[in-house]
């Protein structure tokens, strides 16, 4: 899966978390997964704890946040690709 496949994992929608990132459309926010991962839980930790998510979910939540860091407008993109 390339990084532009995996990021259309990655929903917005204004009536969940107030248009927050969220994974595929679940109310599960990509900062979420963010803050877990950077308190150290692992992957496999996560998809343990939240069975409802898969390894392609965490990926894409590194995904945004690489774009996002690099300066790219990823939240945008993604809220004006479901628009269309």
């Amino acid at each position: 899966m390339t990084e532009d496949e995996v990021l259309q994992r990655i929903t917005v929608d204004p009536a969940i978390f107030g248009g927050k990132p969220i994974i595929r459309g679940l109310r599960f926010a990509v900062e979420h997964m963010l803050g877990l991962l950077a308190a150290g839980d692992t992957p496999e930790k996560v998809l343990t704890e939240y069975p409802f998510l898969e390894a392609a979910d965490i990926q894409a939540c590194l995904a945004y946040a690489h774009r996002s860091m690099a300066g790219e407008q990823v939240h945008e993109r993604i809220a004006g690709a479901k628009a269309s």
